[in-house]
């Protein structure tokens, strides 16, 4: 199966479990890697045969905008679930980080698997 991705996508929102973090906005950064066939995409340059990665962005960045979190992983859950039924995603590989949430570390975060990767033909 072909992996398509996106690495880094930043976007603001309310996250986390003291006080001082539910009256601020946060940049939380996603990497995901989503299981999708790109052999007729590729055969025919036709986009509608693709996993349209703007459109998986536009939607990830809408609902975590518009959201508020306690914890990384219900956020990783969610987001999960959102790609896997709105984009037809059968495996994907989530990373949801907070950069500089935690002192002396660049990064810290979760990182989740969901779905049976599809056996290739």
């Amino acid at each position: 199966m072909d992996i398509v991705y996106i690495n880094d996508l930043k976007i603001e929102t309310i996250i986390g479990i003291y006080e001082w973090e539910r009256e601020v906005k946060q940049v939380v950064s996603l990497d995901i890697e989503m299981a999708h066939d790109i052999s007729q995409a590729a055969a025919t340059d036709d986009i509608q045969y693709a996993l349209n990665y703007k459109a998986v962005a536009k939607r990830l960045i809408s609902f975590v905008e518009n959201a508020e979190f306690l914890l990384v992983e219900s956020m990783a859950e969610q987001i999960a679930g959102i790609i896997r039924e709105e984009f037809s995603v059968p495996w994907l590989r989530l990373s949801v980080s907070k950069p500089g949430a935690l002192r002396g570390a660049k990064n810290v975060g979760v990182r989740i698997e969901r779905g049976e990767l599809p056996q290739q033909a």
